[in-house]
């Protein structure tokens, strides 16, 4: 529907009609200091000639051969089916549930894609309103902290084998809300019970991933028993992918992580060029209440006839503005509808083989590679998923940009946020790489190091 703005009277009459003098007045509460004065940095507009030609050009930039990258964004095989009925326009265009008695189809599906997610993780209930697994992780932990009120102590625990971006999206957050982050080594690869044994004092909770960054997996057993000995909520961060073939964080330890998050892009979304993608967040059923962001319950009318509802909606910020759970107020609709649809075409059979592909190239992968002179195994004694760092005998972000001009993504430098990794190269593989794709990147791979 086109857009129709109002008139100067449309607005001079509603500003009366409420009591305010101007526009500017509605917003008083954010500080002068951060509003944007004018763009500055934005061009002179361009002809729509000229903006179709650039986004050729931007578009042909971003044609790759072979994409051997991961670290949170990865490229699975996605069923033609799956966004060709997202693109329909009960879907498409349906995309918030805020009229819960006008959007029965669209909260049905959510309702159905929690419920799929719950069984995949092993939680008893799941929201639906994630922008992405970083601040899904941010909202786990503020989450935990709001779960532990009483006898809280402000301060969580995350590995530095969770991604770094989540790590600072969670610092970010958390800063604002007085919470301590303490970050753990993890020299081998991943978190040693003997660091977290370490840590003095009492902390909220522990963030346990898995795969962690470097594609190791976690002791996640041991170290939830070991954080819920000491007091303390354990939140999962998993590639739902994973979780075709892994144990479920709900089944971990003794008791399970008490929450568990993460990105849901491996399900049905592609790499897009860096997004939008879609967060999950899954809990225990006694720590439902404070979990932010919509869930979808079912229910019966008058007549017995089945009927879906948001449901808690106390949380919401829509509902109780400044004093709302989080300032998560919006749906990713789209994504969860591409997700469920994925997972429904699959099904559990099909997840698990795209898993099992995935992993199996990984060690075709591994091993083609780590025969070239010079290259092996960054964390050679762990076990791996579907990504591994590998040591090179040059410095892996020269690798990277070398193999680009040839259309190669070669994979993720890790020198760039950690120290001392300089010469590491973090390479992924999934169902989509052929025998052959291995063949040519190992070559290329041999002929920039050589």
């Amino acid at each position: 529907m086109p857009f129709i703005p109002h008139s100067e009277d449309d607005v001079r009459q509603m500003l009366a009609t409420i009591g305010v003098a101007d526009i500017e007045t509605l917003f008083d509460e954010i500080p002068a200091s951060l509003k944007a004065k004018s763009l500055t940095a934005v061009p002179e507009g361009l002809t729509e000639m000229e903006v179709s030609r650039l986004m050729r050009e931007r578009a042909r930039a971003d044609e790759t051969v072979l994409n051997f990258a991961g670290a949170g964004a990865y490229e699975h095989h996605i069923p033609a089916a799956v966004w060709q009925i997202v693109g329909r326009g009960e879907f498409y265009s349906a995309y918030t549930p805020y009229q819960a008695e006008a959007s029965q189809g669209t909260l049905q599906l959510i309702y159905e894609y929690q419920t799929m997610l719950t069984r995949l993780v092993g939680m008893d209930a799941s929201n639906a309103s994630m922008y992405d697994g970083a601040t899904a992780l941010a909202e786990a932990l503020l989450m935990a902290e709001r779960s532990r009120r009483k006898g809280g102590a402000r301060r969580v625990l995350v590995p530095e084998s969770v991604h770094p971006a989540y790590r600072e999206t969670v610092r970010t957050i958390l800063d604002l809300q007085q919470i301590e982050v303490v970050e753990l080594p993890c020299p081998g690869g991943r978190l040693d019970l003997e660091a977290l044994a370490a840590v003095q004092g009492e902390y909220t909770a522990l963030v346990v991933p898995q795969p962690n960054f470097f594609g190791v997996l976690e002791e996640a057993d041991a170290l939830t028993d070991a954080a819920h000995a000491a007091g303390a909520l354990v939140v999962a961060v998993v590639n739902p992918m994973s979780l075709a073939l892994l144990k479920p964080p709900g089944e971990w330890g003794g008791t399970g992580a008490d929450i568990v998050c993460g990105d849901g892009q491996p399900l049905g979304v592609p790499l897009s060029s860096g997004g939008p993608y879609f967060g999950f967040l899954a809990c225990k059923k006694e720590l439902i209440r404070n979990m932010p962001g919509r869930i979808v319950g079912r229910t019966v009318d008058v007549d017995g006839r089945t009927g879906y509802a948001l449901t808690l909606q106390a949380r919401e910020q829509h509902i109780r503005r400044a004093k709302a759970t989080s300032n998560i107020c919006t749906n990713q609709g789209l994504l969860v509808t591409a997700a469920t649809i994925y997972m429904s075409l699959l099904g559990p059979q099909g997840l698990q083989a795209v898993a099992q592909n995935s992993m199996a190239n990984l060690r075709t992968l591994r091993d083609r590679l780590c025969a070239i002179p010079g290259v092996r195994p960054l964390f050679a004694d762990q076990a791996h998923f579907h990504e591994i760092a590998l040591r090179l005998p040059r410095p892996a972000r020269e690798v990277i940009e070398t193999l680009a001009r040839q259309r190669i993504v070669a994979g993720v430098a890790l020198g760039d946020t950690y120290a001392g990794y300089e010469d590491a190269l973090l390479v992924c593989a999934t169902e989509t790489k052929t025998a052959a794709d291995i063949e040519q990147f190992a070559a290329a791979l041999a002929d920039a190091l050589a």
